[in-house]
This record gives C-alpha cells, structure tokens and sequence, in this order.
C-alpha cells in the first residue's frame, strides 16, 4: 500500500485555465489523431511563427564559439552578427555555460537601462533614468512576477489588487502563497479602460475586509483582453498608487504588440514621482515569439523601506536572486538581443526589419479576421482596441443551464478549436466569454473559423 504525504494546501487550490482541462482535452484528441488548432497560449512558434534570423544567428554562435573565427574566413555571415556574438561572449565572462552573476551581467542590465531610457524618451533634462543595477534578469517575465509577489506576500492578511479579468499566473502565485486576490473590474464597454473610481471602491471594500493591500498589477497591453490601456487609466493608477502607498506592478510583455497604437510606459508615467514600481518584460511576446528561451527581466523603480530591519529592498531582491543562483543564460542573451537590435543601416538590418513588420504586420491581419467573424455569431460582442496576442469575445447568449467552460470545451470537440473559457480568468458576474490566440496561419483560419461560426449559432440556438 503506498504511503501518504501531506502537501501544501495552497498548491492544490492552486488553478490555472490556460493549461487546464481543455488544454488537456485537446491533447487527447491530438493523440487519437484530431487535428487540433491551439489557440488557448500565446505560444507563437507553435503556430509556425519563424524566429527571427538575426537572433538565432547569434544564438547559435554562443553556443559553438569556434564558429565565430570560422565564419570570419568565409564571410558567409556578417561580421556585425560575429561582433555582437563576440561582445556577448566576452561581457559573460567564459560564455553561456558557467554561472553568471545572480541579477544579470552588467553589460545585458546597462544594454536594458539604454532600451529603457529610449523608448520613453529619457534625455538629461526629461524623465528619470533607468539604473542598471535596479534590473535583475528572470527566467521569463513569469519568474519576475513570482518573484515580486513572493517577496511582498508576508502573510495571509496581504493582498494584491488584480484586474478581472487576468492571467491566472497572478491569482496562482497569491493562492500558492496564501494571500488575497483583490480583483478590480477595468470597464468592457469602454474599452477595458480604467475607472478611479472603481479602485478606490475595490480597495475600500479589501480594507474593510482587513486586507492589508500592498501592491495592484496591471496589464498592458491586456491579457486576456488584448486591450491597451489609454493614458488617462495609467495616470489613474500611477495616482492611485502614490496616495494609497501601494506598490505598481506594470506587466508590460505585450508592448510591441501594438499594432499602430501607442504604448505608454508605466516608467514613463511615474516619471520622477515618488511611487514604486517594478515593469516586466519579456522575450516570449513582441514579433520574436522565443517562448521557450525563457527570456526576461524586471526593473524596480522607486524601492521602498523595508519594515522592521535595515535591510535594504534591492539587497533582498539580490538575495532571493542568489537562491536560484541566476537565470538562465541563453535567455540572458536573448533578452540582450531583444533590447540592442541591429542598427539602422547595418548589414543584417534590412532583413531584421522585413521579419519584424511582416510578423506585426501578419499578427494584426489575422487578429482582424477573427474579430470580423463575431458579427456573424448571434451575440458575440468584441470591445478594445487590438492589441497582445488575443481577442476576448464576450457571449451574450448561451443555452440555459450551460458555461463557457461547457461552450469551449464544445468547440474543441466540435471543431478541433483549443481556446480558454473567460471564467478561466475571472469576469464580471453575469457575463461569459473565451480568449481566443490569433495565432494560427492564415489559410487554417480561413478553414476553421467558419466552422467555428456554424457551431456557434447551433450551439445557442
């Protein structure tokens, strides 16, 4: 007879949609050999997406060195690619094959401190410099949220304010620590845009509760909606927070998903306030789709005083930096790639930029074509403007008695279609909808998205 072990309790209250049971379903099917559209994770490469070549170029000469001096001689790749793979190699001290330091190398944390301050145009005289050693390299932007919540969850009376809906990593990582998810409700039908309002109600109702609300976490742009916040929400926030003394955690991995909108850096907003702020990003997103690398960062804006010891915020960043000993190192040069792209005029530059546009460029053409079947689904309704990797329709009509747990996982027997149900995320009560990745080719959008309309109006007629 097997013996019994008792396990963290938190851990099996612990849920996340986006791998969960119609993932799994899918994989079932997959294996009895029905073909399957994974449109549930925002996995690009999956779908076909190519990498881009001037990275894995790089990458590969990190991984056999020898080849730099090869190539040299049959000038068969560009001696910008073999500088930026000797630079790397040299900044990391023995390669990509020992430890580095826990935070990051110096030269990948300065080349993210220059791609900071040049997004949002940091210059002497305008804004706040972003500082080096106030970045710490993660395993993926993930990691860097685990880290952050981890480290400000102290015990089961803190809480965090999430938006609803969310990406499950956050009320995972609250449930695997035991702290409280404070969910506020960014406005649908405007957009999912932000209200002052509603997060000073939220935050009255967790306070009178007895939560003790440290930080509140925001998406842009969104995930699951897609959505990109407009200014005047992030101003809100970035108010909200300084009078409140609550801690902004910007999640910021979608910020070249745009697709001819504007992104607004939370760095950018706080500007020289006296608010803290850690941004996250990532190597996953964007038009490079290196989900697997794992690929990332944090930066920390503002650090505050750490209660009840001298211990300064960053040395205890540092420290539990030091308990994984550092990030992988394939990622740490990934994100360097991503964050130092070729200049403007150099050998590998014109082929980098045809690759970035025609990505962006393929990702919001299929975006469209999603979003333009909706209308032909009786009460199917879309708000926002496009943005990440996904749509969130919302279902204003499903059959008495059913969820959009029970419509997905339909849709996936019925059409082969893999997308998360919107309960997966949280949402406003009353409402229903999916999260859908606008990932696929084309040519299998065009086959399976009528389907997925004839489904839909039997499923709710």
């Amino acid at each position: 007879m097997p013996f019994t072990v008792a396990v963290n309790p938190n851990i099996i209250e612990m849920e996340y949609a986006v791998r969960g049971p119609i993932p799994r379903r899918a994989a079932e099917l997959k294996k009895d050999g029905r073909q399957i559209i994974p449109c549930h994770i925002g996995n690009p490469q999956a779908l076909g997406q190519h990498p881009i070549t001037f990275a894995r170029q790089v990458l590969s000469l990190l991984e056999v060195p020898s080849l730099i001096d090869r190539e040299r001689t049959l000038d068969y790749v560009s001696d910008y690619i073999l500088d930026i793979a000797d630079t790397i190699l040299t900044g990391m001290e023995g390669g990509v094959g020992p430890y580095t330091e826990s935070r990051g190398p110096l030269f990948i944390r300065e080349a993210i401190a220059r791609f900071i301050d040049s997004r949002d145009g940091v210059t002497p005289t305008e804004g706040l410099p972003s500082n080096p050693d106030y970045i710490f390299l993660t395993d993926g932007a993930s990691e860097a949220a685990k880290h952050i919540i981890e480290l400000l969850i102290a015990d089961s009376g803190d809480g965090i304010m999430v938006p609803i809906p969310q990406y499950p990593l956050y009320t995972a990582t609250l449930s695997r620590l035991g702290g409280t998810v404070v969910g506020y409700y960014p406005d649908e039908e405007n957009g999912w845009n932000l209200e002052r309002s509603m997060l000073d109600e939220s935050l009255r109702k967790a306070r009178e509760s007895g939560v003790n609300v440290k930080a509140i976490v925001v998406i842009n742009p969104g995930n699951p909606t897609g959505a990109i916040l407009d200014e005047q929400s992030g101003r809100d926030v970035m108010e909200f927070a300084g009078e409140n003394g609550l801690v902004i955690i910007a999640d910021e991995v979608y910020q070249e998903n745009l697709y001819g909108n504007e992104f607004i850096s939370f760095a950018r907003l706080v500007g020289k306030e006296d608010v803290t702020l850690f941004s996250l990003h990532s190597t996953s997103k964007g038009f490079y789709g290196e989900c697997g690398h794992r690929g990332g960062y944090f930066e920390l804006r503002n650090p505050p005083e750490v209660e009840g010891t001298a211990i300064g915020f960053v040395d205890l960043l540092l420290k539990q930096a030091s308990v994984s000993l550092c990030s992988n190192t394939m990622g740490q040069a990934l994100t360097y790639l991503v964050v130092s792209p070729p200049r403007e005029g150099s050998e590998p530059y014109e082929q980098f930029a045809n690759e970035r546009d025609g990505i962006l460029n393929d990702l919001y053409e299929k975006a469209v074509m999603v979003r333009d079947s909706f209308p032909q689904m009786e009460g199917v309704e879309s708000f926002g403007r496009i943005g990440a990797l996904y749509l969130f329709p919302r279902l204003n009509k499903l059959p008495e008695g059913t969820t959009d747990f029970d419509y997905c996982m339909s849709l996936l027997e019925g059409t082969g279609l893999c997308t998360v149900n919107g309960s997966g995320f949280g949402q406003k009560e009353g409402t229903s909808h999916l999260r859908i990745a606008f990932l696929p080719p084309k040519e299998l959008l065009e086959e399976v998205l009528p389907q997925w309309v004839a489904f839909h109006n039997r499923y709710v007629d």
